[in-house]
């Protein structure tokens, strides 16, 4: 069940007290790149330069207050992570983080920064998680999931922020990784009884939740082989499926180039650095913008993260 208005008041009112909201704009080159009203939510500045940090806020707060002083372990391939990290140490709790082998070593060290216990282990996100689930268990840890309602009731601040101050928007595009962001989206849309269209947006390599879309119900996938990290997911949350089922207008599946593209668009047209994650909204927007024209659309910046040598490549055409 999705969080109703006074909760997610409450959850905005825990974040707002750590970190100030993030800004909306208007960016007149992307406008024309599209041939919409584009507005861009730039959760890329928020503490850890992601969204994710929202969710983990409410989430710790809630852990300090019943935990019996046990530490937290959770798998990530970076932004969940830091979002942890970042409350985990705000809240005094120790904190252990597996990533996959051959992980982004900066999101690491942006995570060693914040004093987490890190771990490699397993070749993607979803092993990385089963081996953090098994080693919870070994070590009397609690195991922090990617996706939970109090995580949700965090990440919608952000969707709460953008509805506050952009009225009537046609389409908000949000990227899917396991579903945390676009499950906030639609309870902040459901809670204050707008209209707008939800549109998820997935890497054509990790296709899970669009595969899951269209059958009604979860669909693993075999592989999640996308540089876009924060989308990098194979095994889908049966909760998310059924809430992204449910309250999403449609999924688009975007290619690694369109990503690309649309990350170097954001550079061109905004000066703002996006990860691959972070840019697939516009890369859908961009890939859908002839039955967009003239509309009102807003684009969840989700990530600022990503290495540095990736990206110069990126931004140089590779």
């Amino acid at each position: 069940m999705l969080p109703k208005r006074d909760e997610l008041e409450a959850a905005a009112a825990q974040v707002h007290a750590v970190m100030t909201p993030t800004l909306q704009y208007n960016w007149p080159l992307l406008a024309q790149r599209c041939g919409c009203d584009v507005w861009v939510k730039h959760e890329n500045h928020t503490p850890i330069g992601a969204f994710k940090v929202r969710g983990g806020i409410v989430f710790m707060n809630d852990f300090a207050q019943h935990s019996n002083g046990a530490g937290i372990i959770s798998a990530t391939r970076g932004n969940h992570g830091q979002s942890i990290g970042f409350a985990a140490r705000a809240a005094g709790v120790p904190a252990t983080i597996v990533v996959p082998k051959g992980n982004s070593t900066e999101k690491n060290a942006a995570m060693k920064a914040l004093g987490v216990r890190l771990i490699e282990h397993g070749h993607d996100f979803d092993e990385a998680r089963e081996f953090a689930d098994a080693q919870a268990a070994e070590e009397g840890l609690s195991f922090v999931p990617s996706f939970h309602p109090l995580l949700i009731q965090g990440v919608a601040s952000y969707a709460m922020e953008l509805f506050g101050s952009v009225s009537e928007l046609d389409t908000v595009y949000v990227p899917i990784g396991l579903g945390s962001g676009i499950c906030g989206v639609i309870a902040a849309r459901d809670a204050l009884n707008l209209k707008t269209r939800v549109v998820g947006v997935v890497s054509e390599n990790a296709p899970a939740y669009a595969l899951s879309y269209e059958a009604g119900k979860p669909v693993p996938t075999n592989s999640a082989d996308t540089f876009a990290d924060g989308v990098a997911c194979r095994i889908p949350d049966a909760e998310a499926v059924a809430i992204i089922n449910k309250g999403a207008a449609r999924i688009v599946t975007v290619s690694e180039n369109e990503i690309k593209d649309a990350m170097r668009a954001y550079y061109t047209d905004t000066h703002n650095l996006a990860e691959g994650a972070g840019a697939t909204p516009l890369a859908a927007l961009i890939k859908e913008k002839n039955t967009m024209q003239g509309r009102k659309v807003g684009l969840i910046l989700s990530g600022g993260n990503i290495d540095t040598d990736l990206y110069g490549a990126i931004l140089a055409g590779g």
